[in-house]
């Protein structure tokens, strides 16, 4: 029996080339302001036009600042980036959806939110953490520029086969542990290389209780893992989540849609090329203290000692030494966003910590929606006043903090706690230090002034 990622892969195979790649249909390329400016030129030089605009969507993120989207944008770099990708849109066709838009946020949470991303599809962005998407039930996986062009081109694809597989964990998760810990500790536990060549499905009792947001940073950090991508079968939470979404089917086409879905999963004799089993209660809150994803400790354990120039590296930037503990090491920075903890429940699980408490003075905080739906739920939960009550600001939509391609930039050898995807050297700005930890560890370091266990203020 096939597993349900060769049932989606087998699906949109268009021809296999003879001792080489699959022609792979796309069924929904997304592009942001970074990657997709050469691959625009090369169909101009080629006198080309895109072979099916209608499934493709355009919106910037990356290079967006935070705050007075309004005005220009005051970095010449971004500034040209951004025009180039409406102008591109235009010129080709495209939906976008640009700064100050309703629509506009970080393409990885807009395309879920809106129902650009369903189950069964295939789905590609020149951007690593495509894989966010799978989460819906799709195959979705990060291309390079030339791989944009080329859907652009034919909505097609040449890849070689991914091998599969699953990583069940069981059990229930205890207080204070969310999807982000997980993912932190499944990393630490495979190292940032443990699923190279391979497309990850999530499965176990721990995936099926999450919530589609949670599944959504969990298949964010898939490609943390080496992994190609990730992904959940789909089921009543995947419906639930859809259903009413502005691209979702609708009336009869979402009954057939929905009975569709429901075959979308493994079958009980699928094979895999590999298979891991994890238990919840090994996992804590977690946090990162190396310069990648994969060097992570639970929150109350201290930093391993372990042998090796690269080991020696990280800690040598980080400022921090093996045997070390890091409950109590002050914060500097704060970021709450990214693509990969910037949507709706993120900002509830940081309002419940910092509820009733202040921010600390001296800790500069980044509050950052992952779209504009997303602000607008905050004001419309009140969160807003929850958050400012405790002295903090909500900035605009976009990329923000979690890469130095905006203003959001952390000083040199400042220590930000983040619930972002990496943390190598430099990442939220040049000589940044970065620990990454979900959006409870981010609120309890941000009222405390100190990296918390977060379970002392629930």
């Amino acid at each position: 029996m096939n597993t349900l990622f060769d049932k989606i892969w087998d699906q949109h195979v268009v021809q296999q080339v003879a001792d080489g790649p699959t022609q792979l249909y796309i069924d929904r390329l997304y592009c942001h302001e970074v990657t997709s400016p050469q691959a625009f030129e090369g169909m101009r030089t080629r006198g080309l036009k895109c072979f099916r605009p209608s499934q493709i969507f355009c919106m910037p993120d990356h290079n967006t600042p935070t705050h007075d989207q309004d005005k220009p944008i005051a970095d010449p770099v971004s500034k040209t980036q951004v025009d180039t990708l409406a102008k591109n849109a235009a010129d080709f066709g495209l939906t976008h959806y640009g700064m100050m838009s309703k629509d506009n946020g970080i393409i990885h949470v807009v395309g879920p939110e809106k129902g650009l991303s369903l189950p069964g599809m295939t789905i590609v962005c020149g951007d690593s953490h495509t894989s966010t998407h799978g989460a819906m039930g799709a195959v979705a996986f990060g291309i390079g520029t030339s791989e944009v062009e080329m859907v652009m081109a034919s909505q097609c694809i040449l890849q070689q086969k991914p091998k599969s597989m699953r990583i069940s964990i069981n059990g229930t998760l205890q207080k204070g542990v969310t999807a982000k810990d997980v993912a932190l500790y499944l990393m630490a536990q495979l190292t940032t290389s443990g699923a190279t060549g391979y497309f990850v499905e999530y499965a176990g009792s721990v995936v099926r209780n999450l919530s589609m947001e949670g599944r959504l940073t969990l298949c964010n950090l898939s490609i943390e893992m080496g992994a190609r991508g990730g992904f959940v079968a789909p089921d009543e939470t995947t419906f639930n989540y859809l259903k009413g979404r502005e691209y979702a089917p609708k009336g009869e086409a979402w009954d057939k849609a929905v009975a569709y879905w429901k075959t979308l999963k493994s079958g009980d004799d699928a094979v895999f090329d590999k298979e891991l089993s994890f238990d919840a209660a090994d996992i804590e809150p977690r946090i990162t203290y190396g310069t990648n994803p994969g060097m992570g400790i639970g929150i109350t354990e201290t930093i391993p000692n372990e042998q090796g120039a690269g080991f020696e590296k990280a800690l040598h930037y980080m400022g921090f030494e093996a045997g070390q503990q890091l409950l109590g090491t002050k914060v500097d920075y704060v970021f709450l966003g990214a693509c990969t903890n910037g949507r709706i429940e993120d900002f509830r699980a940081f309002a419940s910590i910092v509820k009733g408490r202040q921010k600390a003075a001296d800790v500069i905080a980044w509050l950052v929606p992952g779209s504009w739906a997303v602000d607008q739920q905050i004001r419309e939960e009140g969160l807003d006043k929850v958050l400012e009550a405790a002295g903090f600001a909500i900035r605009q939509p976009g990329c923000s903090a979690c890469l130095a391609m905006n203003d959001d930039k952390v000083p040199a050898g400042k220590l930000s706690v983040s619930t972002s995807n990496r943390n190598f050297e430099g990442r939220q700005g040049p000589g940044a230090r970065t620990i990454l930890a979900s959006p409870l560890t981010a609120a309890a370091a941000a009222v405390t002034g100190v990296i918390t266990d977060p379970r002392e203020l629930m």
